[in-house]
């Protein structure tokens, strides 16, 4: 079966080498994410060109994710790497202090005094460790221990209920989006934005260095979520619901309602969505998922997402390929319950350009004739991207010759590529070889229907302004080839 919702794997050590590059690949790896928070410049681009030359010897179309480390607000360093903190104690961080021990830890975001206040409850270790802050003095936050535990050096820091002003772009994060794109990337997440802004600026960076990236916004702040969302969404080409961070800010109850409404929104305005965090984690160490886990990726499959991602499962885990494997026959089961709502979403819908209109004209008499697939011929992939917001039970292909085009596509749930020159051809040779293409793939029959969608005049990028329905194998002639009608007889004298 097609799969139609897509994976994203996180490159690391356990995923480098040609082989397991490879078996990942074949598994059902549509994106790999190159995660800018490790590694250096140089290992980034090596693996994307291995990754670029495996993909071409497999035939297959795989996108890159570069993914930038946004700011990073940690705790310094213990003299001994890491202290036990009793629950009920009293803790200080000291932006002014070395190295750390008992009683005090350094700041590396500095900041941090003047963003929190008596009464705040700070998260440390992804929320393993909660302190509530008793005063601020100077450069010391005096803090008491609510839950205690182990603490090591460089430990991240989180404000609940959000609120600290770190900006979402560093220089480290600048000097990254030109190495993404220097390996042309085929999208850039952005970490901890907080409005459009941030992603507007990250946007301009891009395209400064020369790069044409989607913009993807992880959403991992409170900000974000409950008073910027829809500007965050409106600047951007996709959402990131990433689980870890915003689950520290918001509370882990209130994740899963979150979810829910990111990917819908995301939906709703022609973005993508990816669901990221711990989909797989028991699958580091084993080499089956847990019930549970099983469960999360079916349901984000269910709530409509895009793609579903791997980090450490893929990066440093000790299964990759079968947690690969794993993911894509949930994938595939999941999506066997997937409701068919197109006519109900069709009614509070308003279409004010022609390729969009044509785009689900083209879904809607799919739907409805119960074809065999829809083809649409598009150069820059927005048609293909406004027939998949909806769910018409009818598999896309995309028919385009850019490859920076498949690769985008490869992100876009229920969208399969197909390669297509049409330079130097006209209407009806572009239209006989998209037939053609169908064939060769195996996603069609001689007879089976179809629904067709292209622009005129051929190869014109956003110009999508024709559907046609056809019987496979049963094209019009052209006209040039169209039987003459015999001459008529003079009437006889």
């Amino acid at each position: 079966m097609l799969r139609n919702t897509k994976i994203v794997a996180t490159l690391g050590p356990a995923s480098s080498t040609e082989e397991v590059l490879s078996k990942m690949i074949l598994a059902g790896v549509n994106v790999v994410r190159i995660n800018f928070s490790h590694g250096k410049a140089e290992d980034h681009i090596e693996r994307v060109r291995l990754v670029r030359d495996i993909a071409a010897r497999l035939g297959k179309d795989v996108g890159v994710m570069a993914d930038l480390q946004g700011p990073k607000i940690r705790i310094g360093t213990f003299a001994n790497g890491k202290i036990q903190l009793a629950s009920g104690s009293k803790f200080i961080l000291d932006a002014n202090a070395t190295e750390g021990d008992e009683t005090r830890v350094g700041l590396d975001y500095k900041e941090l005094v003047s963003d929190v206040k008596a009464g705040d409850t700070l998260l440390l270790d992804d929320g393993r460790i909660e302190m509530k802050v008793d005063d601020v003095f100077g450069s010391e936050i005096h803090c008491f221990v609510v839950h205690g535990g182990i603490l090591s050096n460089k430990k991240g820091i989180n404000k609940l209920g959000g609120g600290l002003s770190a900006p979402a772009l560093t220089a480290k994060d600048m000097d990254d989006i030109k190495t993404a794109v220097s390996f042309e990337a085929d999208f850039v997440a952005v970490s901890f934005p907080k409005n459009g802004a941030d992603m507007y600026m990250a946007r301009e960076l891009m395209r400064a260095a020369g790069g044409h990236a989607l913009m993807i916004a992880k959403v991992e702040r409170t900000e974000a979520l409950y008073q910027n969302l829809e500007e965050l969404l409106a600047a951007s080409d996709g959402v990131m619901v990433a689980r870890g961070d915003l689950a520290v800010e918001i509370g882990d109850a209130a994740v899963p309602a979150a979810q829910k409404r990111l990917i819908r929104m995301a939906r709703e305005m022609n973005k993508l969505s990816i669901t990221a965090t711990q989909m797989m984690e028991s699958m580091i160490q084993s080499p089956v998922p847990t019930r549970a886990e099983v469960s999360d990726v079916a349901n984000a499959v269910l709530d409509g997402t895009d793609a579903v991602m791997l980090s450490a499962e893929t990066a440093s885990g000790q299964f990759p390929v079968e947690t690969v494997e794993t993911m894509a026959r949930i994938c595939i089961e999941a999506e066997k319950s997937s409701e068919i709502t197109l006519d109900k979403e069709f009614l509070d819908r308003t279409f004010t350009r022609i390729d969009q209109s044509i785009a689900m004209a083209a879904l809607f008499t799919a739907h409805h004739l119960k074809v065999k697939a829809i083809a649409a011929l598009t150069e820059s992939g927005s048609t293909a991207l406004w027939m998949s917001r909806l769910n018409a039970g009818v598999p896309i292909y995309a028919l385009t010759p850019k490859e920076s085009t498949r690769r985008r596509l490869a992100l876009y749930r229920d969208v399969n590529t197909i390669l297509m020159e049409t330079q130097g051809h006209d209407r009806d040779s572009v239209l006989a070889l998209a037939e053609q293409k169908l064939l060769e793939a195996g996603v069609v029959e001689i007879g089976d229907t179809i629904v067709l969608t292209n622009g005129e005049p051929i190869g014109k990028p956003g110009g999508t302004n024709t559907l046609k329905i056809v019987k496979v194998g049963y094209s019009e002639p052209k006209a040039s080839e169209a039987k003459k009608p015999a001459p008529r007889k003079k009437p006889a004298a």
